[in-house]
């Protein structure tokens, strides 16, 4: 009865076109009446808890850092790295789409931002080439989604406050799985690019590259402090995203001169609105989540999926059909706040590694952002490009098989993700 009244509460809402905020504490509520305790103050409390949370001020921050870096010139310079080292091969500006969607990863967190940034500067360049626009959106909006797993995640940050998750753990252990997105997309676009019947661009003089390196060597250098900084137990993942924002802002208005001061409100209001938008989502989750817990829905869920804990691949296999089908229809945090709750700890009670199960949960979700009929990303590129959504969706269908592909085979040797995640911890 009480994940009935879960379920039902929370999709009828949603069906209704209620905002997932919304939603997600009126499910709270229903739940506190189902208990027969209902208290406004304990809903207060609860909700004002969630969101006074320390490890959630690197929310605000990486968002800030994002809007810093594409203001400032630090993505812009990413991509004419890329353009020099790979532009002259067959199909070269996808390999350079992808180069610069993993580099970008590793600086913002942000599949939203990291693709309108991709899709805004490389686009109009693939066009004016003769590239097909919808398989190259197809492969931008691909290699957005790398952003949530690379570190710094916001996603990861979101799973380990909402799941209790080492999250400078999660970080580390999401490096090897999205250089193998990254590679996957390689190989895939190698394939596709056959089909374009694009002249190669001019191979650019090792002078004109080294210029190039030279001069995106402060946008390099921000990943390094970052991952590094964390890897060596310089700072905190909260501590981190501070230091991403105050690079970014230094490397804008001194080195690269991108930003003006009379830019920066104008970007702390961006900034600030996205961040109230994902405050306001992940307190209400977490009073869910309170709700959850008080109710006993993870045991039930449990013992729904006892038969499977003795199988830890084949329950793995389930979750993950059970978040594709949720990602169809749900955006990559809601889901986190929702169901990662419930399923850490089964996840847990069967045996599978903690960190392991919240890479393999973000990246299914990751890959729901590419799945119609919500596909956030692919809502992105297809605005960016002025292209129907159709058309993005038609170009992106190799690379949602390939990730498939990618998912069965981390299903299949967890170890892939593990034991790199020891290593690098």
């Amino acid at each position: 009865m009480t994940i009935a009244i879960f379920l039902g509460t929370l999709l009828g809402l949603m069906a209704l076109g209620m905002p997932i905020a919304f939603a997600l504490m009126l499910t709270g509520v229903a739940l506190m009446v189902h208990l027969d305790f209902f208290d406004a103050q304990l809903l207060a409390q609860n909700m004002l808890a969630g969101a006074d949370n320390f490890p959630l001020m690197a929310v605000p921050f990486f968002l800030l850092a994002g809007e810093l870096m594409n203001a400032g010139g630090i993505s812009r310079r990413m991509v004419d790295l890329a353009v020099t080292m790979v532009g002259h091969i067959k199909g070269g500006l996808g390999y350079v789409a992808i180069g610069a969607a993993t580099l970008l990863a590793s600086v913002s967190g942000s599949a939203i931002a990291d693709t309108a940034a991709v899709a805004a500067l490389l686009i109009p360049m693939m066009r004016s080439h003769g590239y097909n626009v919808e398989r190259s959106s197809g492969l931008i909006a691909s290699g957005g989604i790398i952003a949530p797993i690379i570190p710094p995640s916001m996603s990861f940050i979101i799973y380990g406050v909402a799941t209790n998750v080492s999250i400078t753990k999660l970080f580390m252990a999401g490096i090897a799985p999205g250089l193998m997105m990254a590679a996957v997309l390689v190989g895939v676009w190698s394939w596709v690019a056959r089909k374009e019947n694009v002249p190669p661009r001019p191979r650019q003089p090792w002078s004109v590259r080294g210029k190039a390196l030279l001069d995106a060597f402060w946008a390099l250098l921000m990943p390094v402090i970052i991952i590094g900084g964390m890897r060596g137990g310089l700072f905190t993942p909260t501590e981190a995203a501070v230091v991403a924002a105050v690079y970014a802002l230094f490397v804008g208005l001194f080195i690269y001169r991108g930003l003006k001061i009379a830019d920066l409100p104008k970007l702390f209001v961006a900034s600030a609105k996205t961040t109230a938008v994902v405050m306001f989502l992940v307190a209400s989750a977490l009073f869910t989540s309170y709700m959850i817990t008080l109710a006993d829905l993870p045991n039930l869920v449990i013992s729904l999926l006892d038969p499977l804990l003795d199988q830890p691949k084949l329950l793995m296999a389930a979750i993950i059909i059970l978040l594709t089908l949720v990602g169809t229809a749900m955006d990559l945090t809601p889901t986190i706040l929702i169901l990662g709750p419930i399923l850490s700890p089964l996840a847990v009670k069967a045996g599978i590694d903690p960190i392991y199960f919240g890479v393999m949960f973000v990246l299914v979700g990751a890959v729901g952002l590419l799945t119609p009929p919500v596909g956030t990303v692919l809502n992105v590129v297809a605005g960016v490009a002025n292209i129907r959504l159709e058309g993005v969706i038609r170009g992106v269908w190799p690379y949602i098989i390939a990730y498939t592909a990618l998912l069965a085979l981390f299903i299949l040797i967890p170890e892939l993700i593990t034991v790199p995640a020891k290593w690098l911890h």
